[in-house]
């Protein structure tokens, strides 16, 4: 994934498999996207909701996703001179 991994990382359970939504991060192999619970959570739904949506996610699912879409932005911007 290439992605530093603190000690207290979840990113682990992000997972990319091509014959799982064509290849789109997912949770633990599972076909639960890292978009969709970015989604749920942009519309107002809380940690609570989504796992009670879900019941087979796990709360370090959620951070997972967190950390996920955090590392996804953290790049160094290049500009063309």
């Amino acid at each position: 994934m290439g992605f530093h991994m603190s000690e207290n990382s979840q990113l682990h359970r992000i997972t990319v498999d091509p014959n799982i939504c064509a290849g789109r991060p997912c949770i633990r192999g599972l076909r639960v996207r890292v978009k969709d619970i970015l989604d749920l959570l942009a519309h107002g739904a809380s940690v609570e909701e989504i796992l009670a949506d879900y019941p087979y996610l796990e709360r370090d699912d959620i951070v997972a996703v967190l950390q996920y879409a955090a590392a996804q932005l953290d790049h160094p911007i290049v500009h063309a001179a």
